[in-house]
């Protein structure tokens, strides 16, 4: 498949990510779709990874090409599980207690 596929793929999947945080008010829908922009950009380095891998296999020079960025991609996904426990715990306390999860009401805890 084409590289340009993945690209658009994650372009929209990346776009659908940041229109959810900046118009969403709850934060279990913020803290997704913060999640669906990490995914877009590690199917992006997986995708240039094997884009690069098959450039170098044509030249015969693809002994361990490719594993640098999905040995990056793998510890993002470590990195995004550490966040999920925290940030669902950060928002299991707000909701015990103050009754909700809309993330406006946070300014009004500053006062």
């Amino acid at each position: 498949m084409p590289i340009h596929y993945y690209i658009v793929l994650a372009l929209a999947l990346f776009s659908i990510g940041v229109t959810g945080v900046l118009t969403r008010r709850n934060a279990i829908i913020i803290f997704m779709c913060v999640e669906l922009m990490l995914n877009a950009v590690n199917l992006l380095l997986v995708a240039f990874s094997k884009m690069h891998a098959a450039k170098l296999a044509a030249f015969d020079m693809a002994g361990n090409v490719g594993a640098e960025a999905q040995i990056f991609v793998f510890f993002i996904m470590v990195v995004a599980a550490a966040e999920v426990s925290v940030g669902l715990a950060i928002i299991v306390m707000m909701y015990r207690n103050i009754h909700s999860v809309d993330v406006n009401f946070l300014n009004r805890l500053k006062h």
